[in-house]
């Protein structure tokens, strides 16, 4: 787990580069059209976290090969039918009289889709191997070219594509390594595992990705709808650089958490040690972060930036309910009960979407609050039950 989490700092880390040549290079509407771009294909990316992973990785060992062969059938379905849905909306974005560089981003990041399907299979194979730390290098690797390419692009080519095209050039470089990592052929003489417990377990864990893309992007286009483009350049840089520790952790624990619980048979004492130390490493870091705001962001983004300097400090303190609500949820997927995180998620993307409508006029010091407020309301509220019943040893009543 320390070793994904400091890889996803590191990549944090490199992230400032990216802030900071998108800053002083990008024009701010600029920076608008490519966000509006990344929150729509961030959220139909969601739906690619639709369970089939997480099968694998509890398969049991003498059912992995046909459980492999039907997640290969399904992972490759489900990438042509998302790489065509984004390009749809490509196409309905410029039918509809959007900027055709929105339409243009939006078709570019639907390639990503499938450069990545063929190590699908391999990553999960390799997160059930226990090759944590080898995955970890490999993701921060692929971030780190992708933060570097970006700032590469922007001294050449100052524009929204600097945002863009990195992702897609990067991509091949996750699917080469996980390949190489773990190597996996399909064994045709096997027989594929029946499809409907993948799809019973999957439905939740996909309502579960969309309804939190929702609640991470959707925001976005809400201020660019009611505010423009510019000013939701403005939004996508104060949010960036403030949620941008908060992100790193809750990614890097939700990729670690699954495996790590299922590896242990007291679940119970797994999700309390976890918990308790990602807590306690988090919160000194998230609070510093959080008093240092004003200082390093005008002296990395410039002094026109210093103005987003307080949305920067409260969004950082994010991080901590962000954490304990993560292994929260990711101990419910691991005891079969994703249903309970999908009726929190959703609860956390209302919250967030009606706090950023209802505030917005009010501007975005206010819209940051009222997202912290929101969302640590509802992330402690969810994460209490669990606590306890970890406690009292017993799944029973969550």
């Amino acid at each position: 787990m320390l070793t994904w989490c400091t890889s996803e700092l590191l990549a944090k880390l490199s992230r400032i580069l990216v802030v900071i040549g998108v800053a002083r290079f990008l024009d701010v509407g600029e920076i608008g059209l490519a966000a509006s771009a990344l929150a729509v294909s961030d959220i139909i990316k969601s739906l690619t976290q639709n369970g089939i992973f997480q099968r694998i990785i509890a398969a049991p060992e003498h059912a992995l090969e046909s459980h492999c062969l039907t997640a290969r059938r399904l992972f490759g379905w489900w990438s042509l039918a998302l790489f065509a849905l984004q390009t749809g909306v490509a196409f309905g974005c410029y039918v509809l009289g959007a900027d055709p560089l929105l339409a243009a981003f939006i078709g570019i990041l639907g390639l990503e889709y499938l450069i990545m399907v063929p190590g699908l299979v391999s990553a999960a194979l390799a997160m059930r191997d226990g090759k944590i730390n080898t995955m970890a290098v490999v993701a921060g690797t692929q971030i780190i070219s992708s933060n570097l390419l970006t700032v590469l692009v922007c001294l050449i080519h100052p524009t929204g594509l600097a945002l863009i095209l990195p992702r897609l050039l990067t991509a091949p470089v996750w699917t080469l390594a996980v390949r190489r990592i773990r190597p996996w052929h399909p064994n045709q003489a096997a027989k594929p595992a029946p499809m409907a417990p993948f799809l019973k377990y999957g439905l939740p864990v996909l309502g579960i990705s969309l309804t939190e893309a929702l609640r991470l992007h959707a925001d976005r286009l809400v201020v660019g709808i009611f505010l423009g483009v510019e000013q939701l350049g403005v939004y996508f840089m104060a949010f960036n650089a403030g949620l941008s520790l908060s992100n790193a952790f809750s990614i890097a624990f939700a990729k670690v958490f699954f495996p790590y619980f299922c590896a242990h048979e007291d679940r119970n004492l797994a999700f309390r040690h976890t918990t308790a130390l990602s807590v306690v490493a988090v919160t000194p870091v998230v609070v510093l972060q959080a008093f240092l705001a004003p200082y390093y962001v005008p002296f990395l983004l410039g002094d026109d930036w210093s103005q987003i300097s307080p949305i920067v400090s409260t969004l950082c303190l994010v991080a901590i309910p962000t954490v304990i609500w993560t292994a929260s949820a990711n101990w419910l997927r691991v005891n079969h009960l994703p249903q309970r995180e999908l009726v929190v998620t959703i609860c956390l993307a209302i919250g967030t979407i009606l706090s950023t409508i209802l505030l917005a006029p009010y501007g975005l010091q206010v819209m940051a609050v009222g997202y912290l407020g929101v969302v640590a309301a509802i992330m402690f509220a969810a994460s209490i039950p669990v606590v306890w019943t970890t406690g009292k040893g017993t799944v029973a009543h969550v």
